[in-house]
């Protein structure tokens, strides 16, 4: 399974989210442009030693990424209208997340209504942090695989 960061802009859940696909056995791929060098110390210090046990790759941009991504893969937004758990997720599936500052892009809601989840939050609320989020997501995903941990590559 694979994570999926679009325009991460915070190093320290860039860094929480690499080690929660370290323990898990997720590849990450992240779509610039970053928010962040990824040599920055703060990624470092969240990510601990965890950074050189996952598999991470980048692309440019989030249309390319898709344009090439053979497996099913599904969006998280605040904005979804569809329950993170309804989704069956595959053991090669990939999970998006929007950039903290900014979210999705629109192109995202125009083309792949359908593949767009939410985790539920109280009314009024803007949204959980991304690092929580991926790691409700993962769990989730591995929950309807039976905990199945897949060794990185």
């Amino acid at each position: 399974m694979k994570i999926v960061l679009f325009e991460p802009q915070i190093p320290q859940n860039t860094g929480n989210i690499l080690r929660t696909c370290s323990v898990t056995g997720f590849e990450l791929v992240l779509i610039r442009p970053l928010g962040f060098s990824f040599s920055d110390r703060y990624l470092k210090r969240a990510g601990l030693d965890y950074i050189d046990e996952v598999n991470v790759s980048f692309f440019d941009d989030l249309s390319s990424y898709l344009n090439q991504e053979q497996s099913p893969f599904y969006f998280f937004s605040s904005h979804g209208k569809k329950l993170y758990t309804e989704p069956n997720y595959t053991e090669n599936c990939a999970l998006i997340f929007g950039a903290e500052t900014h979210g999705l892009p629109s192109f995202v809601v125009e083309k792949h209504p359908e593949k767009i989840v939410t985790i539920p939050m109280r009314t009024g609320v803007r949204c959980l942090n991304l690092s929580n989020t991926v790691a409700i997501a993962s769990y989730e995903a591995l929950r309807q695989q039976h905990f199945c941990f897949h060794a990185q590559k």
